[in-house]
């Protein structure tokens, strides 16, 4: 008996709801891919010359925490405590989130610095190249050679970013970019313990934070090293007990987050399936928010699909 999508015997639901979010999970991934081009560039050469044992010899072993949050509750720990003058709303945080991600992916880029996409913030970019909008915070990865030149030449500084509003404005008006210019300035803040290759009381597993001086929210930054390369060659982990092979990693794809260039890992759906699971890439509700597939867009519950809340 000949069967067609269209005259199927009778199935259960569950079957008809698994079919349905391969498909969609097979469109969301080819959408993905087609965002990316290749970098032909291997795992940098410098790699195998940072030794962390040697340089620990000479730094005393400390697990006091080096970045200290604005408060210990989920919301309160996406802000440098240094740099925090209040909870940013929601309407906002994702204004300066997005901010946050393109300064950083554009200086760094600017000074030839590697450094790509990460956890959340890889996800977001796999649905539509976009911030989740639930996101507090962002995440990005470097190799531990590149960290150790962040820290050697570029520690403590402070880098201006200007944008131009958006607006329904007419912005072909010669004096718009002018009077709707934004400066925002931003913090590289390389923790000391870096150079650590022990996570000890876990105190320390971020190893750099580009910070927005005006809010506090921040980009955490983490190197990956080869920990074991006598043993376990070609295996990569951060502190926080995320680990890769070089092949997940590099040659590093390149592509587009939020508008600018980014890049993010070779194999990124195994990068992501590995930390989240496979139900990240097509679970279309999470967080108190739904996935508008026309929209390309997450739509926060209880608002309507141009994004405002609709009206008691």
């Amino acid at each position: 008996m000949k069967l067609s999508i269209f005259h199927l015997p009778r199935a259960p639901l569950s079957l008809f709801i698994l079919f349905a979010l391969v498909i969609a999970y097979l469109l969301l991934g080819a959408a993905a891919i087609s965002r990316t081009s290749s970098s032909s560039k291997p795992p940098p050469e410098n790699l195998q010359q940072w030794a962390p044992l040697e340089r620990s010899i000479d730094h005393p072993h400390t697990d006091e925490k080096y970045f200290n949050e604005a408060g210990n509750t989920l919301e309160l720990s996406h802000y440098d405590g240094r740099y925090y003058r209040g909870e940013v709303p929601y309407e906002a945080h994702r204004d300066v989130l997005t901010q946050l991600i393109r300064s950083y992916l554009s200086v760094t880029s600017s000074l030839g610095l590697e450094t790509w996409i990460a956890h959340g913030t890889l996800l977001g970019w796999w649905w539509n190249g976009r911030v989740m909008p639930w996101d507090y915070d962002l995440d990005a990865q470097v190799s531990i050679a590149t960290l150790d030149s962040m820290a050697q030449h570029l520690n403590g500084t402070l880098h201006e970013w200007k944008y131009v509003l958006a607006s329904e404005e007419d912005t072909d008006d010669e004096t718009y970019a002018e009077r709707n210019t934004i400066t925002k300035t931003y913090l590289l803040d390389i923790n000391p313990n870096y150079i650590e290759v022990d996570r000890m009381q876990g105190n320390n597993v971020i190893d750099a934070r580009w910070i927005d001086v005006e809010t506090g929210m921040f980009v955490d930054i983490t190197a990956l090293v080869e920990r074991e390369p006598d043993t376990m060659p070609g295996q990569w982990s951060c502190k926080n007990f995320h680990y890769y092979k070089t092949e997940d990693i590099w040659p590093l794809r390149e592509t587009n987050f939020e508008g600018v260039e980014a890049r993010i890992p070779f194999e990124f759906e195994n990068v992501l399936i590995a930390e989240y699971g496979e139900k990240a890439l097509v679970v279309t509700e999470w967080e108190g928010h739904r996935w508008h597939p026309d929209l390309k867009e997450w739509i926060r519950n209880g608002w309507n699909d141009t994004g405002l809340e609709k009206p008691l």
